[in-house]
């Protein structure tokens, strides 16, 4: 130990035999000033619990595709007040280096409702922590009041022009876990090289600064502005600008249901409704406040379908409402789910409901355009997961259809880029119901999506039209794009390797496989190593991401199918599409193959039972 260290003696006679391990202790002991984080540590150093101690406090966080995101609890690899404050001084250090006017400009704090009663750590006290960094250090901190959805975050960097923000959240993960996601000047989250950088910076500045623990900052300093009015107002009037049937909504005899999911949502849906002209949506009650335990869903993630939304379902038959939209706990996600005439619900997939905000915000913009705008300049954008839906809509009517890797990180970017270059954009996605309507947030936004639905809902009851009978009309007109997406837990990194390194030397070294049981595969693209067999020179298109697990395999009977690693939970993800042309339409052929060929790929590709794979839960 150190001198003056009140735990020297402790670890003096509590060595480890692990020079590393004892400094690790070392540092977390005297550097926490969390009393519960801190006994979590000392009582597994007294229990003489080696392994879990090196588990906890022997690696780093690293940013995945939404920034930084763990569990909750004590260690270098969790997310808790302590590596809050260190993943916060790395930031301003290389704010610092990078912007000259960073403590004017200033940086945007936001934060949803998580918490962890056993680590005294919260989502709020995580944020007013990272507020203390920065205030200490005197840079103009634009704290939110309170909880707020994750777009607000992105939304207020560019309204405030800030550097930079944060929000504090894990979106839809489970109970246990947080995360710190960030947002670069752009109103994008950052990518690399950024996130490298950070990564740098922090580990030259790991022991916390003097001030940094003084979360009183929030309420005292000058520096500390509140932007919540401000930003909420403005994101609401700037919601009117993809509004198209404002007189419609006034009086639609439809009755919305929403559920919040037991998050942040519920009063910024109210409000966005109500900027629409629509009556308020009716809330699930069990759900509608913040409750970080999430105590009525088995997980807190509206993509799970039917199971999770049985609350919101039941209540929308008592009250006689056919459309139902979840909003996931930081509201950045959006579920639909619509009543169909034979009573049975229908909870419209990622890629299905794309389609419909495809069709709807090309069309809306067809309707309200200039007579000299050209179909030209405007653009959608997908992750390369997602359905080619998309491609399809833009290579009858005449846009840009563009796809990026998977994160909305990189859409938000790409986006930046076109809209600096004069185009148009109208509408990005990925499959795991992130929506992106119009570009005031460079970001996933679950309250406007939710609130383009209900006017897309109620313009189509006008026209005798349901959502789901119009996703049919698309196909019809697009061609059938039938996908499915499902993942399978595991919890032992080497395993995943192991199952991705075996396709990229499957009969062979080097060699990808040329078919998959009775299916023959057309072309092979590895992101992983940058591989691609469908190029002239073998060179993938999309950049590198050594980091994480992803291969495409395009099958000769048109279907397009990919393997990948989750960046934000233990899952080896699989995503399979089949592509028909309009007038190829017979919709239970293509169901019956997809189907037959995701039992290959399982089998043949990801050997559950061999490689101990927990199935999702059905």
């Amino acid at each position: 130990g150190a001198p003056g260290d009140v735990n020297s003696n402790v670890l003096v006679a509590r060595s480890t035999g692990d020079a590393q391990l004892d400094k690790a202790v070392w540092q977390w002991l005297s550097w926490d000033k969390n009393q519960k984080t801190k006994e979590q540590i000392e009582s597994l150093l007294q229990d003489g619990k080696h392994k879990e101690l090196r588990e906890r406090l022997c690696c780093r966080l690293s940013f995945g595709t939404a920034g930084l995101r763990s569990a909750m609890g004590a260690g270098f690899c969790y997310i808790n007040d302590l590596t809050v404050i260190q993943s916060t001084q790395g930031i301003y250090k290389y704010l610092e280096r990078n912007f000259s006017d960073f403590k004017q400009r200033g940086f945007v704090v936001g934060y949803d409702t998580r918490g962890q009663v056993t680590s005294n750590c919260s989502s709020k006290k995580l944020a007013r922590l990272t507020a203390a960094v920065l205030l200490a250090k005197d840079v103009l901190v634009y704290f939110f009041s309170t909880y707020v959805p994750t777009p607000f975050v992105p939304y207020a960097v560019q309204q405030l022009g800030a550097v930079a923000g944060v929000m504090i959240t894990a979106s839809h993960n489970r109970k246990e876990d947080n995360g710190y996601k960030v947002y670069w000047e752009n109103g994008a989250q950052i990518t690399s090289p950024h996130d490298k950088e950070i990564i740098k910076c922090i580990e030259e500045c790991v022991e916390p600064w003097n001030g940094s623990w003084n979360e009183n900052l929030v309420d005292t300093s000058p520096l500390r502005q509140d932007p919540l009015k401000k930003i909420c107002d403005s994101y609401m009037e700037d919601l009117t600008k993809i509004c198209y049937h404002r007189e419609l909504n006034v009086q639609t005899s439809l009755k919305f249901v929403h559920t919040s999911f037991h998050g942040v949502g519920h009063n910024y849906v109210q409000l966005a409704f109500k900027a629409f002209g629509f009556q308020p949506p009716i809330p699930v009650p069990e759900q509608k406040d913040p409750d970080p335990d999430f105590s009525t869903v088995k997980c807190p993630n509206p993509e799970e379908g039917e199971s999770v939304l049985e609350l919101s379902l039941r209540l929308a038959e008592k009250e006689n409402a056919r459309v139902v939209v979840a909003t996931d706990p930081d509201a950045d996600r959006l579920a639909v789910a619509e009543q169909q005439e034979n009573g049975c619900w229908k909870v419209f997939s990622g890629n299905e409901l794309a389609a419909l905000f495809g069709w709807w915000m090309f069309s809306c913009w067809k309707e309200n355009c200039s007579q000299e705008a050209d179909t030209r300049n405007v653009y959608m954008l997908a992750t390369t997961v997602s359905s080619k839906i998309l491609r399809a809509i833009a290579v009858k009517e005449g846009f840009h259809f563009e796809e990026t890797l998977p994160g909305f990180k990189w859409i938000g970017s790409r986006v930046k880029n076109l809209l600096d270059n004069g185009k148009e954009v109208l509408f990005a996605f990925e499959e795991s119901i992130g929506f992106m309507c119009g570009t005031s947030v460079l970001d996933k936004d679950g309250v406007s999506a939710a609130v383009v639905i209900a006017e897309m809902a109620t313009y189509l009851q006008g026209q005798n039209l349901t959502l789901a009978q119009k996703l049919v009309d698309i196909y019809e007109t697009y061609g059938y794009h039938i996908s499915k997406t499902s993942y399978f837990l595991c919890y032992d990194p080497p395993t995943i390797k192991r199952i991705f390194e075996r396709l990229r030397n499957f009969d062979s070294p080097q060699s990808y496989p040329k078919s998959c049981g009775i299916y023959n595969i057309l072309h092979v693209r590895d992101i992983t190593t940058g591989y691609d067999s469908s190029q002239l020179n073998k060179q993938a298109v999309l950049p590198v991401s050594r980091s994480s697990q992803m291969i495409t395999f395009t099958f000769q009977n048109g279907c397009v199918a990919t393997l990948r690693t989750s960046g934000t939970e233990p899952k080896i993800k699989y995503y399979a599409e089949m592509c028909a042309l309009p007038g190829h339409s017979d919709r239970s052929v293509l169901e019956e193959e997809l189907q037959k060929l995701i039992e290959a790929l399982i089998e043949n590709f990801l050997e559950p039972d061999k490689n101990g794979l927990t199935w999702r839960s059905a």
